[in-house]
Formats: structure tokens, C-alpha cells, sequence
């Protein structure tokens, strides 16, 4: 009866409210302060790397450089300073050259959105929107993928066109800073599995990772959410094996759901990263596997190539669970049958 005294109470509802508002405001402050201090620190570096090496980061000098303290700074800070990171906040102080104009509104996130705009006036058109009407991440990325630049000026309704993103792309109320993986780089905390997947995929995925090291023939663990970031986009590739049988890397991606096309070009771009810049003298090509509940025959037909020997690729099989193991492991026939 006391509980529900208290819950019905619209005084417990005010105080709920209050106190929920001031700890996301505390939130909202450590992420911005966390944020400010990475954006700046991302500048200054460089900013450095650009007075290393100039214009020839490129040049055998400049390769060389970046690659040294790529494996210097990792080796002490984590894995957020990665080679091509290094080359992004080289970009960050060519695009951005002048510090103060920098703002602690925008996150390492937006500017990265905003490096890959190559037009000096649209992207600080973009920046300077993005600061004033206080975008987020997605807000941006849908404002710049829109041609909002470009359909304002030709319209003559300029406060309509101004106004839709809030229908398009809501911004969330707040974004908890354990969900942004370039804050954890820079703080060097290792990001949880469980905060990228949902309750069922993540056991299936729990499951799977034990299943594959106690069958053997070869397989050798290497990562679990293995994260990848192309141009600010994050990517994570549930489970990574080698195989030192078969010399190669073997990408698993898991999906609940019905296999789409959308499914398959993301693995085709997971092997060609590992194939461009993760296998090793002598390894073979990567293979990823997409593991679901359902599939079309003809989706995966005409998604990939005639010639692919990658992606569900038969020649491997010998060594490979069977799809028959792999239903049986994940007991999928509750769900839908795999064929």
C-alpha cells in the first residue's frame, strides 16, 4: 500500500524528475568537458605531426614518422592513436588551422563528419549551423548527406527547410558517455560488448565464441567486438578467429533476424579491411561468415560476386563448422529454419 502511495504521488513524480534531470546534467558536463579536452589535444597533435613532416606526410620521412609514433603512443596510451588516427588530427589542424575557433559545442564525432567536406565555405557553413542550432552526430551527418547547404540556397522557404531535421532525425535527450568509443580511446577504457548488443544476440554471441574454441580444427580466438572506424562511422564485427590451418583470419557477424543485402556488403567490407591492412605476410585471404535466422538464396546471389571465394565461401568448409552444426550449436529451428 506504501508503494503505491509513492507512486501514484504526483510530489514523487516532481522529485523523480528533478533528480533525473540533474544527473544527466552531470552527465551532459563530464562528456563536454571529457570531449573538450580530446578535441584540443587532437588539434595540438596535429598540429605537431603537421610541423614533423609538412606536406609530405606521404613521403617515405613522413610514412616512417607517423608509424613511429603510432606504435610509441599506443604502446603508453591505448589504442586510440592508431596510424590513421594520427593522419586524422593531422587533417583536424589543416582543416581547422586556427584553435580558437574550435568549440566545445562540437564532439571529435562531428568533426569528423566535418573534415570530409572538402569545401572551405560549405564546411564552415556546416560548423558554424551545427554550433548554432546544436546538431548532433546523426543530425549532421543527415543534414551534410541531405545537400542542406545547398537546398537552402535555392529555397524560398529557408525556415521550413531549417526546421525538418527535428522530424527527420530527433536528437536524443542525451547520449551517456560509455556509448562513444572515441572518448573511451582517449581515456583508454575498454568498451564493454554489452553495451553494442541486444540480450539475445549477445548469448548467442557468448555461446558461439565457446562453441567454435571447443570444436577445434584450428581456430584461435582473437577479438569480440572487434571495433573498426572508417571516417567516423563505427563499425563492430561480433567475433574474430584465425584459423592456423587454414592461415587465415575468419570474421563472424551474427544476425537474429533475415539475412539482407545491407548484411553482406557490411562483411564484404569487413574482408577487404582485413585483407588491406590486417593479414599478415603468408596468410590467406579472410572469410566472413554472416550466421542468421533466415536467408534468400537469391539475396545472397545476386549480392555477391560469381567469383566470391570469401564470403560463405564453400572451399573451407573441410575444416568450418557445418551449417547443420551451426544450427544445431545456436538451436536456430526455434527461431526459423536457416534454409
Amino acid at each position: 500500500m506504501a508503494n503505491e502511495i509513492i507512486t501514484n504521488s504526483s510530489n514523487s513524480e516532481n522529485t523523480y524528475n528533478s533528480i533525473r534531470h540533474s544527473i544527466i546534467t552531470a552527465q551532459q558536463k563530464v562528456y563536454t568537458a571529457v570531449n573538450s579536452a580530446m578535441v584540443f589535444a587532437y588539434w595540438e597533435i596535429g598540429e605537431q605531426i603537421y610541423k614533423a613532416c609538412g606536406d609530405n606526410d606521404r613521403s617515405e620521412y613522413g610514412k616512417n614518422l607517423i608509424k613511429y609514433l603510432s606504435d610509441k603512443l599506443t604502446l603508453e596510451f591505448g589504442k586510440g592513436f592508431s596510424e590513421t588516427n594520427l593522419r586524422n588530427m593531422r587533417k583536424f589542424y589543416l582543416c581547422f588551422p586556427i584553435q580558437q575557433t574550435l568549440s566545445a559545442e562540437l564532439s571529435w564525432s562531428h568533426y569528423q563528419k566535418l573534415m570530409r567536406i572538402d569545401d572551405k565555405v560549405r564546411r564552415e557553413f556546416y560548423t558554424e549551423e551545427c554550433i548554432k542550432s546544436g546538431w548532433s552526430v546523426r543530425q549532421l551527418d543527415r543534414q551534410i548527406n541531405s545537400f542542406f547547404y545547398e537546398r537552402l540556397l535555392s529555397s524560398q522557404n529557408k525556415e521550413s527547410v531549417s526546421s525538418e531535421i527535428e522530424q527527420l532525425e530527433p536528437k536524443p535527450e542525451y547520449e551517456k558517455i560509455i556509448r562513444d568509443p572515441y572518448v573511451l580511446e582517449f581515456l583508454d577504457l575498454n568498451p564493454n560488448p554489452n553495451f553494442y548488443e541486444k540480450d539475445l544476440e549477445q548469448a548467442l554471441i557468448n555461446h558461439l565464441q565457446k562453441f567454435l574454441l571447443e570444436l577445434g580444427r584450428g581456430f584461435s580466438f582473437v577479438a569480440r567486438q572487434k571495433h573498426i572506424t572508417f571516417d567516423g562511422e563505427h563499425f563492430y564485427i561480433d567475433l574474430v578467429f584465425y584459423n592456423y590451418i587454414l592461415k587465415c583470419f575468419v570474421l563472424i557477424d551474427l544476425k537474429v533476424g533475415k539475412l539482407t543485402h545491407q548484411d553482406l556488403g557490411q562483411m564484404q567490407m569487413y574482408v577487404n579491411y582485413y585483407t588491406r591492412e590486417l593479414m599478415n605476410e603468408g596468410d590467406n585471404p579472410p572469410i566472413g561468415i554472416v550466421l542468421c535466422a533466415d536467408k534468400s538464396d537469391s539475396v545472397v546471389k545476386y549480392t555477391l560476386s560469381e567469383e566470391n571465394t570469401q564470403i560463405f565461401a564453400s572451399k573451407y568448409k573441410l575444416y568450418l563448422p557445418t551449417e547443420e552444426e551451426f544450427k544445431k550449436e545456436l538451436n536456430l529451428d526455434d527461431y526459423q529454419k536457416l534454409n
